[in-house]
């Protein structure tokens, strides 16, 4: 391990920070058994100079959220469970009311006592311990509760629905013709005091505090002063305020210092001299790893000592829950994982990897450094890790003896879950050490243990390539152990820093890529402008046909333009690391399983489309509420259904003449209006501006056009497409904005629209990272597009047929919106095109730009907004975009699917 120099100002720092008020949490007891004062001498370097007073823990904002959750769901329980709620009250005033009346009055006079009295002498006790930040903490928590019951208060009694306000209050015995409380406002600000300070989380107090919690809620109910949902309420408010202050706030560190650790040693056994932070680098997941120290002792070998805490632990919180989330079950370890599994799932782990026979540090002892860490003595190995060791370090025997620790892992079915590269140890003899046995896990299954041999694959494929890789491998492990890993070679079931290396590497082939293709067009031109005034003679040696050699001539030079940057991009093009290990595995064992593994239970586009698909069912169905459906279809216009019906199957026809005109190449009309059908059906299992891109490059290779040339096709018709479409919306947009004025001066909303992109643009072109993101996307498009449009514009009749096509798209879709308004609406209700078209051009944007398919939910409730905001009553609005869309999307998915298997049988897809 690394250490670093002892410094005089980090020594006073660290001994300032460990002696802090706000960091004695333990008892008397255990705070006696780790004082630093016992020590004489205790030099700790490296350790941190000056921790945070205050962190941010996750188990707060989970318990925030929590609270929220709990006070949505009484109010949900209180407004829609009426009866229940009144016999629940019924139920229990007749139980409280059998109650003697002497005992009743001594229990509301003992509680209302102790509930201020309680809070007071744990402030005192805290002050006298100098423990003043968390008494500062629970008065901002009080007062901030006390004004959420205010707001409550005041929602309930002139805002609330009658079912709510009749199951938080009843009328008051001391009051004539008022109501209780909704919300207690003392009580609520002595639970957020006491939950802040953190009364619960020592026994004689919570026990003192739940005591007259039960004694005060009671009284209230015998006397009638209160509900069982007002006192539920006013918990959860007060809970859940204090959470929240503590998040936004933070709390105070507890996180021992390098001295309390000197402290614990000695209390386990060990005269420890001095301890030594490890050093961390940028790249390596500290959130799994602890802190590690060096410890030298009087007597005796070093120490190497991890110490794991609660801030250290809950490092990642969010990411492991979301891994737990979205992957089945042996994605990560537990997210709310406490500090007493912690340490024995490590030692647990530290044994059995001894006991396999791989070398692994050895555990000699394990204790706790007061209630917020533990730490965690193995004896010191020493050597360099497999990322700090030079390439030429790295031999074919040092990678045997790796795989070997990993076969003896393995052996006794022992998952690492984490074979990265600071994870494997390389001592000052050569013999490999495998660490970090803090995520693994025993008894694993075979998918866990195939993961861990892809994770190595790829760990040691970035040092010695992919070759060496697998062929050490295969040494050790056998062919059918490697072969049968392959479906796990995939970014998610490798670890988060490999993940990262991963898609730095990638970024790199890009850019070399486009640097090629960039550079090989350079050329292209450049000869093209050599050659120039040699092609000029025969131009003049025949004036009565001066067009036929320049066209001949710009043919030629744009097609060797284009064979230039096919063939500099072929040259260019490179594998990613996965794929060579794919290859070189397929190289011993052809008949080796390729298709990966499902590894996800959630897909984050599949979450993302469920909840806007949640969203925008309960838009609509809150504007349909409202709507007769039995008078408005007897009344509907069937011949503008008809024609809306029309607009519709001609806009597939559009749609095939918007991507033909920008294929140069020769390919049949009606299969091409076939797969633009078949494209209704892949954007409901797709984004609607990846699915129909995809479709098409994959139609027009199977129709003969090259690959390059395809998705340079594809390109421009979608270049072309956004510009026309922004033209249109600027267009509409202005002509919307004069309609109802004599000048024909712009809207303030086209003008706001025009600021606000200059605004972006600004920023864009400012921001050095946006601008060279920016330019080097549009660079790559004009390298593929601007050759392929050469292409077109030699064929004008290509050119209109594309442009024309865009047109009589949108035209066929703006004329089905307004068809479909028309059906429901009254001759007063319709509006112009020009209003009909901004909305839909508005609409369709947001649809190809949310990532849900077909764009559902945006582009519905984005119509619906649009039309009900220009003027459409929304009773004509809702059924309009349902039909507009059973139209465009839904109906059109069934004959899509027929499209999309008759493609695929003929070969065409």
């Amino acid at each position: 391990m690394k250490q670093q120099g002892a410094h005089p100002e980090d020594t006073e720092s660290t001994s300032e920070a460990s002696s802090r008020p706000d960091t004695a949490n333990a008892d008397e007891g255990q705070q006696a058994a780790y004082d630093p004062d016992e020590a004489h001498v205790d030099e700790v370097e490296g350790d941190e100079p000056l921790l945070p007073a205050r962190v941010h823990r996750p188990s707060d904002l989970m318990r925030l959220l929590v609270g929220v959750l709990g006070i949505v769901l009484l109010l949900a329980i209180a407004a829609f469970a009426h009866g229940t709620t009144s016999g629940l009250e019924q139920d229990i005033n007749k139980g409280t009311g059998q109650a003697p009346d002497v005992f009743s009055k001594m229990a509301g006079l003992v509680s209302s006592i102790a509930i201020l009295l309680v809070p007071v002498a744990f402030a005192i006790e805290r002050l006298i311990k100098r423990d003043g930040l968390r008494i500062a903490d629970g008065v901002l928590a009080a007062v901030l509760a006390h004004g959420v019951t205010l707001a409550t208060d005041l929602w309930v009694a002139r805002a609330a629905p009658e079912s709510i306000r009749d199951a938080l209050t009843q009328p008051s015995p001391g009051d004539v013709g008022s109501l209780t409380d909704p919300v207690h406002g003392y009580l609520a600000p002595v639970i957020a005091y006491m939950t802040a300070v953190g009364m619960s989380r020592r026994p004689r107090w919570r026990a003192v505090l739940w005591a007259v919690l039960v004694l005060y809620a009671f009284s209230m109910l015998v006397t009638g002063y209160t509900t069982p949902f007002s006192i539920i309420l006013t918990l959860l408010i007060g809970w859940t305020v204090a959470y929240g202050t503590l998040y936004a706030v933070g709390s105070p560190n507890v996180r021992p210092t390098g001295r309390t650790l000197m402290a614990g040693l000695r209390h386990v056994g060990f005269r420890p001299v001095s301890a030594a932070r490890e050093e961390i680098s940028d790249t390596q997941e500290t959130g799994d790893r602890g802190r590690r120290y060096f410890v030298t002792l009087e007597d005796g070998p070093p120490l190497d000592v991890t110490v794991v805490d609660r801030e250290q632990q809950a490092q990642g919180f969010f990411y492991r829950a979301w891994r737990n989330l979205t992957l089945r079950g042996f994605a990560t370890r537990s997210s709310l994982q406490s500090l007493r599994q912690a340490l024995e799932q490590e030692a647990l782990l530290a044994y059995a990897a001894i006991a396999a026979g791989a070398n692994a540090p050895k555990l000699i002892a394990t204790s706790e450094l007061g209630p917020d860490a533990v730490m965690l003595v193995y004896e010191h190995t020493g050597g360099h890790t497999l990322d700090s060791l030079a390439d030429e370090e790295i031999t074919d025997e040092l990678l045997r003896d790796t795989w070997l620790q990993v076969k003896a892992l393995q052996s006794r079915r022992i998952a690492h879950r984490r074979l990265v590269g600071d994870a494997i140890l390389v001592d000052r003899s050569g013999k490999v050490i495998i660490t970090d046995l803090r995520i693994g896990e025993i008894a694993a299954n075979n998918l866990l243990l195939r993961m861990d041999i892809s994770q190595l694959l790829v760990t040691l494929g970035l040092r010695v390539g992919a070759e060496r890789a697998v062929a050490s491998a295969v040494s050790v492990l056998g062919p059918d152990a490697v072969a049968d890993c392959l479906p796990m070679l995939q970014p998610i079931a490798l670890s988060r820093s490999t993940r990262a290396t991963l898609r730095r590497l990638a970024r790199e082939r890009a850019q070399r890529e486009r640097e090629a293709v960039l550079e090989a067009s350079k050329h292209a031109k450049h000869a093209r402008s050599e050659e120039a005034p040699s092609d000029a003679g025969p131009v003049l040696d025949k004036p009565d046909r001066p067009d036929r050699p320049d066209r001949k001539t710009v043919r030629a030079q744009a097609r060797a333009e284009k064979r230039a940057i096919d063939e500099a991009l072929d040259e260019a093009r490179e594998e990613d690391l996965l794929s060579q290990i794919r290859h070189e595995v397929l190289l011993i064992r052809p008949q080796a399983p390729v298709e990966p593994a499902r590894l996800e239970r959630v897909r984050p586009r599949t979450l993302i489309s469920f909840i806007a698909g949640a969203i925008a069912a309960y838009f609509l169905l809150t504007q349909l509420t409202h709507i007769e459906f039995g008078p408005l279809i007897a009344n509907a216009q069937w011949g503008w259904v008809a024609a809306a019906v029309l607009f519709s199957a001609a806009s597939y026809f559009a749609a095939a003449m918007a991507l033909l005109g920008f294929v140069p190449e020769r390919v049949p009309f009606r299969r091409t209006v076939a797969a633009q059908v078949a494209g209704s059906f892949v954007k409901i299992v797709a984004p609607a501006a990846v699915g129909g891109v995809a479709l098409n490059t994959r139609f027009l290779q199977r129709a003969g056009v090259r690959p390059g040339l395809a998705v340079a096709s594809v390109g421009a018709s979608q270049l072309f497409g956004l510009g026309c479409h922004i033209l249109m919306l600027l267009a509409f947009g202005y002509l919307t904005g004069t309609e109802k004025t004599p000048s024909l001066s712009p809207s303030r909303t086209v003008i706001a629209g025009l600021l606000t992109v200059a605004v972006l643009v600004l920023v864009v072109t400012s921001v050095p990272f946006l601008r060279k993101f920016v330019v080097t996307r549009v660079r790559s498009l004009f390298a593929g597009v601007v050759p392929r449009m050469l292409d077109v514009l030699q064929r004008p009749q290509k050119l209109v047929t594309g442009i024309g096509g865009m047109l009589l798209l949108t035209a066929c879709f703006v004329m089905c919106l307004d068809a479909s308004i028309r059906a429901f609406g009254s001759e007063g209700t319709s509006l112009s095109i020009a209003s009909v078209a901004v909305v839909f051009l508005a609409g369709n944007a947001l649809g190809s730009a949310a990532p849900t398919p077909g764009g559902v939910g945006a582009v519905d409730v984005t119509l619906t907004v649009g039309l009900i905001a220009v003027g459409l009553p929304s009773e004509v609005a809702a059924p309009s975009v349902l039909l507009f869309r059973m139209l465009t999307l839904w109906l059109p998915v069934l004959p899509g699917w027929l499209a999309f298997n008759h493609l695929t049988r003929k070969g065409a897809l």
